[in-house]
């Protein structure tokens, strides 16, 4: 099998996942796993680690095991990689405003955008979906589980 034969972008990209993986992995060693009342703060992202570790390898494995011509002729979207973009900025965005917007209205806003920028759905569809998955979360973390979530300078 030659060089050409292999996708070198999901080589490139695994590789690299693998590595942040094993970062975590490293990082998530170093605190509590288990503690008295359950899982403690390296429980899930170890295992979150350790599972970007397996789907990266696999991701390497699988473009050396695959048919030689399969991507042979496929041009890159740039649309839908410019989409793929603009959604991990406005991720990026969206933790960035954790601290002083709070969980609720930061996860809201990046739902909201989602919706009408990515979904290219109505501000009023955008609007309930934003209000709904920010009630559902709340409903789920601070009463159901009573795990605060990050709260912004408007008190929540």
């Amino acid at each position: 099998m030659s060089t050409s034969d292999v996708n070198r972008g999901d080589v490139i990209s695994g590789a690299l996942l693998a590595g942040v993986g094993v970062f975590i992995v490293v990082e998530a060693r170093k605190w509590e796993y288990i503690g008295l009342d359950g899982p403690g703060p390296g429980f899930f992202p170890l295992w979150y680690g350790l599972a970007m570790v397996a789907l990266s390898l696999l991701l390497i494995v699988t473009s050396f095991l695959r048919r030689p011509g399969n991507a042979k002729g496929e041009r890159i979207n740039w649309r839908e990689v410019g989409n793929a973009m603009l959604t991990w900025f406005a991720f990026v965005l969206c933790v960035g405003l954790l601290k002083p917007l709070g969980f609720m209205l930061s996860f809201a806003l990046l739902t909201f955008f989602i919706v009408t920028v990515m979904y290219r759905r109505s501000l009023v569809t955008a609007a309930l979906t934003a209000v709904g998955c920010s009630a559902g979360f709340y409903l789920v973390f601070p009463l159901a589980l009573q795990v605060s979530l990050p709260i912004g300078i408007l008190g929540f």
